[in-house]
Parts: structure tokens; C-alpha cells; sequence
């Protein structure tokens, strides 16, 4: 746990926001990772939010993340200013795997699922990986970090109405020939779009699936974020995205 100052705030498209906090001391993260905030000192909004880790600023000068401004709490996280401080803890959960010997990886992002693809994208590029990168929103009004996410690869974007890239979802870039030549997949989004992206993969590409859940305590001590899973005995049981997850292999969740 650390209070942390806040030292860029602003929007990035309508009731989207970036926020940069100051790098806590011996950062060690893994994308997909997420920290969990608590937007007020008061005896209000007790429980924190959780958001994606986006970027990591050169040299860990600072961790960077994007959120969706819509309940309470995350409008108490938006009247925030440079130089206010937050309670935060994280980095936590399990974030992506990376393998070694990969050669070319997609990379899918749904909505608020796509933050976290950045960080994972620099690093994969890191590591000698190709990424194909397929973003997906409901209007180009509500699309963020496209620039971004172009200087480590091809990155092809999908809308509901189709104001931006082709319309549709982001499982119709998903052509055998792309699929063919995919080494792993990673997706974070609505559960509606990783349900689509689990079925379209099965049997095709490896990957995993990061799962977005309203969670309490973030640590695990609380069950309010179960989700169902494929034990290791072929049951069916729970597991915590906080704590298990959010990062899961995609054949281990199960998307009723």
C-alpha cells in the first residue's frame, strides 16, 4: 500500500481519462495487472476501484492508466488533480504469460479492456515478438490509445456503428489466414466479447483471457469477484479474479 502523487489528469475521449501516478519504489509488475484505488479519504466509497495498469513511463518514472468515468466513485476519481495524492495498492492479481519463442502474437481489446494491451504490446515488441493488435468500441467517440498502440504493430479497430475502422465486432478481423500465422492470443474486454474470442480461438491459438469483475477487498479475503473455472480434475468450481486472475488461459474460463 502507498499513497502515490498523481502527476498528469485529463481526458482522452468523451468520459474516457488518463491518469500517470508517480512510480511507487521497487516497481515489479506484469501487464495485466491491475491497481486498486480508493478515490476518497472519507467514510464513503470505502471499497477501491480496480484499473487496468496501462503503461509504465520510461524507467518506471511513472505508471499510467486509463479509466471509464461512470458510477460515483470513478467521478470522485475524475475531480482529481496533479499534485493530489491517492491510496493505491498494487500492482496485483496475475497479469499475461509471455513465451519465449513466440513470433507473432494478437493482442484483442474491448472498450476499457484495451488499456492494459499497451503495456503488454511494448513488451512483447520487446522481446522480438510481432503484434497484431485488434481494438474494438462502441463509436470513434469512446476510442483511446489507437496512436499509441500503432508504434508496436498493425493495429486494425472495429465499431458498433461504425464511425471508426471497419463496423462490427473485433471478431471479424479474425480470419483463418491471421489465425494460421498466431503464435498466442491475448484479450481483455466485456465478457460478451470473450466469450466470442474464446469460441472463435478454440482449438486454433493458445492465449488467455483477463477478465473484467467488480471486486472488494482485491487480495483475495473476500468472494466477491468468483468467477467459474475448469478445475484440474475436468470440475467445474470458483476461482477470484483478483487473486487467480484477473489473467486466465483461455480454456480454464467458463463464459455463461
Amino acid at each position: 500500500m502507498a499513497r502515490l502523487t498523481i502527476l498528469e489528469h485529463k481526458e482522452i475521449a468523451r468520459n474516457m481519462m488518463w491518469m500517470v501516478f508517480e512510480a511507487p519504489e521497487n516497481l515489479d509488475f506484469s501487464p495485466g495487472q491491475f491497481l486498486h484505488i480508493r478515490v476518497t479519504d472519507g467514510v464513503d466509497h470505502l471499497l477501491r476501484r480496480p484499473i487496468s495498469l496501462c503503461k509504465v513511463l520510461g524507467d518506471k518514472a511513472g505508471i499510467g492508466i486509463a479509466y471509464r468515468v461512470g458510477g460515483k466513485g470513478t467521478k470522485l476519481l475524475q475531480a482529481k488533480k496533479p499534485g493530489d495524492t491517492l491510496d493505491v495498492l498494487g500492482p496485483l492479481g496475475k497479469g499475461f504469460k509471455l513465451h519465449a519463442g513466440d513470433q507473432h502474437a494478437l493482442l484483442v481489446g474491448g472498450g476499457i479492456g484495451v488499456p492494459p494491451m499497451l503495456e503488454l504490446a511494448e513488451q512483447l515488441t520487446g522481446q522480438g515478438v510481432r503484434v497484431t493488435t485488434i481494438v474494438g468500441f462502441q463509436s470513434e467517440n469512446v476510442a483511446i490509445l489507437i496512436e499509441e498502440l500503432n508504434v508496436f504493430g498493425e493495429v486494425l479497430v472495429a465499431t458498433n456503428d461504425g464511425t471508426l475502422g471497419k463496423q462490427g465486432f473485433v471478431t471479424d478481423y479474425m480470419t483463418d489466414e491471421l489465425l494460421a500465422s498466431a503464435d498466442r492470443f491475448y484479450a481483455c474486454g466485456p465478457t460478451p466479447m470473450l466469450r466470442a474470442v474464446q469460441e472463435k480461438m478454440k482449438g486454433k491459438v493458445e492465449g488467455y483471457l483477463s477478465l473484467e469483475e467488480r471486486m472488494g477487498c482485491g487480495i483475495g479475503a473476500c468472494m466477491a469477484c468468483v468467477t467459474s473455472c475448469v478445475m484440474e480434475d475436468g470440475s467445474v468450481g470458483f476461482k477470484k479474479v483478483c487473486k487467480d486472475g484477473p489473467v486466465f488461459p483461455a480454456p480454464e474460463v467458463v463464459l455463461s
